[in-house]
């Protein structure tokens, strides 16, 4: 069992940066991909970038703007969100799964959201 608890969510202008935490507990943590998705008002959730071991997956949407990042001795990942647009606004889902993935069917445990909120 994985339980996942984010933070690190609030409302930032255009242009600016935030950084998403999400802490797990359990001892298998460093084995799990670890994920982040994001769910819009009336849209559907949306993959955002994943993490396990030395790789990543980025949506197109934030590559070049969104970093994740793990630290294995925190059992932490992280999701540095630099040049923020609107259409980043939504809540952030912190997700654990034995394989890489940007399919959330393939995520087993879910952390109860952030939420985002970029305005100009």
């Amino acid at each position: 069992q994985v339980q996942l608890v984010e933070s690190g969510g609030g409302s930032v202008q255009t242009g600016g940066s935030l950084r998403l935490s999400c802490a797990a507990s359990g001892r298998t943590f460093t084995t799990y991909a670890m994920g982040w998705f994001r769910q819009a008002p009336g849209k559907e959730r949306e993959f955002v970038a994943a993490i396990r071991y030395g790789s990543t997956l980025y949506a197109d949407s934030v590559k070049g703007r969104f970093t994740i990042s793990r630290d294995n001795a925190k059992n932490t990942v992280y999701l540095q969100m630099n040049s923020l647009k609107a259409d980043d606004t939504a809540v952030y889902y912190c997700a654990a799964a034995p394989l890489l993935s940007a399919r959330g069917e393939g995520y087993m445990y879910w952390g109860q959201g952030t939420q985002v909120t970029v305005s100009s």
